[in-house]
């Protein structure tokens, strides 16, 4: 049986080949600032996408895209906020994803929901 910590791993790397299928380039996984992280940060054309990536084995936790609540949202935002500062792209259009992983019952094989601006941040609030 696959832990949680796995599960959500394996999410993620299914996140990411999921991304790059559907053209998106993908520059950074995992960045991490003081105790927050963003999963995935990719290119889709021109525009940035910071993605948040959930999985969940069932529904008794309630849906992997419910889980990003506007607690969530803010610290997602504030992570965003310093890489595009760190990395001199303050000016760059980005948007917020959310990807739902969902473990098929009795496959085990993931079926995945992309939120595509899931949510969105005034700039000015991301700091």
């Amino acid at each position: 049986m696959v832990g949680s910590h796995e599960f959500g791993r394996e999410g993620e790397q299914a996140a990411v080949r999921y991304l790059e299928a559907k053209g998106y380039r993908v520059l950074d996984t995992n960045y991490r600032w003081h105790r927050a992280e963003i999963d995935v940060i990719a290119k889709d054309g021109n525009q940035l996408v910071f993605v948040e990536v959930k999985a969940r084995k069932g529904d008794s936790f309630g849906s992997p895209e419910g889980a990003v609540d506007r607690r969530k949202q803010d610290q997602i935002a504030k992570v965003a906020a310093h890489y595009l500062q760190m990395h001199g792209m303050e000016e760059t259009d980005c948007r917020f994803d959310v990807l739902a992983l969902r473990e098929t019952p009795g496959s085990g094989n993931l079926v995945i929901d992309h939120f595509e601006d899931a949510f969105w941040i005034e700039r000015r609030f991301m700091l």
